[in-house]
């Protein structure tokens, strides 16, 4: 059985970086199959750090998500622009998250998450949730 392929949303990556649930599954995925890595949750992973622990961790977290078994993917094409777009006017997502989403639709990517914003795309792609945060 071929490896299925995901795409690691910024709430993912941070799940497994602060270990908090779910973080098992994402070593899991990162461990048995394909996954991708827009360059958007490496600067947004990169800036919630900095904000919240400074810029030293900010660079070791970058360093260290550099080095995981996935593709980073460095640049958008316009069939992922124009998704994103779409995504953002249709759904009224945040500018991140159109584009994270878009890159999980044009690569056919199951979408790895733990934002229920994603929720109201259930119907164009494939989602994961990983455990929501209690609120």
């Amino acid at each position: 059985m071929s490896p299925e392929l995901y795409l690691l949303d910024t709430s993912a990556l941070l799940t497994l970086i602060e270990d908090e649930a779910g973080a098992e599954r994402v070593e899991r995925i990162l461990n048995q199959e394909e996954v991708l890595l827009p360059w958007l949750v490496l600067l947004e992973a990169h800036y919630i750090t900095r904000q919240e622990r400074g810029q030293a961790e900010a660079d070791r977290r970058y360093a260290l998500i550099k080095q995981l078994p996935a593709t980073i993917l460095w640049e958008m094409e316009e069939p992922t622009l124009l998704t994103a777009a779409r995504l953002k006017a249709v759904h009224h997502l945040s500018l991140a998250d159109a584009i994270i989403a878009a890159f999980a639709i044009q690569k056919n990517a199951i979408l790895l998450h733990k934002d229920p914003e994603f929720e109201a795309l259930t119907d164009q792609m494939s989602l994961e949730a990983l455990p929501y945060k209690e609120t």
